[in-house]
């Protein structure tokens, strides 16, 4: 459904943890229409720019304030480049400390223990000092899709043959993906029918410069992270603009609301009340070093102080080791009666590195236990089945609602299998309005560049089906801001682009819809810069939106 430039999902996104992977300027001017298999699209290459930020020296700024500012294409930006040096101080300091007091924190990467022991090591998350401007009207757009997303997600999760026949190439090509179909199949054989389907989601947008759409990159069905600290930094930016708003000609209630975690806590809670078992738990399955666990802790805290619901953390090891599936299909861990199972691991091949953790996960999809996601959820979010939805006369298999397809085609980008040639040939002439894009999950997988065509022209010469773990999207070209990076306590001015992304829940009981909404979200703020070898010269932050 689109081209990532952010890690999709995953408990310590290395975009936001560590450095990001970056789109690489361009001094090209061109562009280039694509009209195949019915679908058509215009992208454009970025215009080259003669202003330099270095990222890795602290901030210098003039006196001044803040001035909003009109673009040439009408999208509203802010002038950061008057700011009075002191004020910036002040709002920095300011904005240190309140992230130390209400928990806007990770673990310090320096830190051995910082992952596996809580308190140890904390550090504040990388964030924005200022909100980043965003057009309203497609703020609501993304937030009006969403729960036509979850809807489509749930369809599609109910029809085997679909996912199976989609994935069949990427079966062979793919190990991993591979091995889902597997615990997929073996559920088919044994008719597990999951009545309770649960889905805490996040589809990821960007809006493109040239053609001023908002084009969907994915749609996570696991481990949608960092519901937790997104509430906080829009909570941050708030109480900034409360402060200092005056002062920078900003209002703070154009800054949304963010309410991801305690909605994603409500509807695990909803599941927990519908599986029906007062004396049992919530398990959050973690990876066994995350230094993202204090996301992951206000989603648990805020379960147990508004719901009275406890829930444990176990690693995928640990659910093989002391998990029990009892006669009646329930799950017990430890000797704890499992109701809801929440994954916020084994999304990606390192998750798994022994039959162990595969034992695990097949463990859990046999129990009656409510899955977040179940394999057939899991298997509805990669690449090649967004790919095969975005395909013409698709959808509507799925859904019945004329206007409800035409929203979502409207966000959809350009995506193709590389078993199509012409496509493939116009990603060798023109890699770099492309990315090439693996069955994977976390960041920091997809090809952009140079690095497109060389891998093109090296599946091209083995031959075989290797191709088939790949697809092809459509680059996205968003807005570049002036912006303020935090980090470490020091605080960068740079060029940046921005990515939302929209949290959706799902719950359904049987042919109940219990719950479908849109609940919060996700905005990530990065450098637009790199250099010509794609290594990455600077950092990805956490954000909020200042609705213009």
């Amino acid at each position: 459904m689109g081209v990532a430039h952010f890690s999709a999902s995953g408990s310590v996104s290395s975009d936001i943890m560590y450095s990001s992977t970056l789109l690489s300027k361009s001094s090209i001017k061109a562009s280039l229409v694509f009209s195949l298999t019915n679908q058509v699209f215009q992208t454009h290459l970025p215009k080259s720019t003669n202003k330099t930020f270095h990222s890795s020296q602290p901030l210098l700024l003039k006196s001044g304030k803040v001035r909003a500012m009109e673009t040439q294409e009408g999208v509203s930006s802010l002038d950061f480049h008057g700011i009075d040096q002191k004020l910036v101080d002040k709002m920095i300091y300011d904005a240190l400390v309140w992230s130390s007091l209400h928990g806007l924190v990770v673990g310090d990467k320096s830190v051995q223990r910082s992952g596996k022991v809580p308190g140890v090591g904390m550090v504040h998350a990388p964030f924005a000092l200022l909100p980043m401007p965003f057009p309203e009207t497609h703020w609501k757009q993304a937030c009006e899709v969403a729960p036509i997303f979850n809807e489509l997600v749930d369809r599609v999760s109910l029809e085997a043959k679909f996912l199976q026949d989609s994935l069949s190439r990427t079966k062979k090509a793919d190990a991993f993906t591979s091995r889902l179909l597997d615990i997929h199949s073996k559920m088919l054989e044994i008719n597990k029918k999951e009545e309770i389907r649960l889905g805490l989601h996040r589809s990821d947008y960007m809006l493109d410069e040239q053609t001023k759409f908002l084009l969907q990159i994915e749609m996570n069905t696991i481990s949608s992270s960092f519901a937790g600290l997104s509430s906080l930094v829009s909570d941050l930016h708030r109480s900034l603009l409360d402060n200092y708003g005056k002062l920078l000609n900003l209002d703070s209630k154009r800054v949304p609301g963010n309410t991801s975690v305690s909605q994603f806590a409500n509807v695990l809670a909803k599941a927990w009340t519908e599986y029906n078992n007062p004396r049992s738990a919530v398990m959050v399955v973690v990876q066994a070093d995350e230094r993202n666990m204090y996301d992951q802790h206000w989603l648990s805290s805020v379960l147990k102080e508004r719901h009275n619901i406890t829930s444990i953390r176990k690693t995928l090891a640990e659910i093989d080791a002391e998990g029990e599936l009892q006669a009646d299909g329930s799950l017990i861990v430890d000797g704890q009666a499992i109701s809801v199972i929440y994954f916020r691991a084994g999304y990606a091949p390192t998750d798994y590195p022994s039959e162990s953790e595969w034992s695990a996960r097949l463990l859990m999809e046999q129990s009656s236990a409510v899955k977040c996601p179940s394999i057939s959820y899991h298997l509805v979010g990669t690449k090649k089945i967004q790919q095969e939805l975005a395909k013409p006369n698709v959808l509507e298999r799925f859904l019945d609602n004329k206007e409800d397809i035409a929203k979502l085609r409207k966000c959809f980008a350009g995506l193709w299998s590389l078993d199509d040639s012409d496509i493939v040939n116009k990603a060798i002439e023109r890699p770099e309005l492309f990315v090439m894009k693996p069955q994977r999950e976390g960041g920091g997988n997809n090809i952009y560049g140079n690095d497109v065509r060389e891998a093109l022209k090296a599946l091209q010469k083995e031959g075989t089906e290797e191709d088939a773990a790949y697809i092809l999207m459509q680059r996205i070209f968003p807005s570049v801001f002036s912006t303020f990076l935090l980090r470490d306590g020091i605080c960068h001015k740079d060029d940046a682009i921005s990515e939302l992304g929209i949290y959706g829940a799902y719950l359904r009981n049987k042919e109940k819809v219990i719950i479908n909404e849109q609940c919060g979200y996700l905005m990530r703020t990065k450098i637009s810069s790199s250099d010509e070898g794609g290594v990455a010269a600077g950092f990805a932050v956490l954000d909020s939106l200042y609705l213009t």
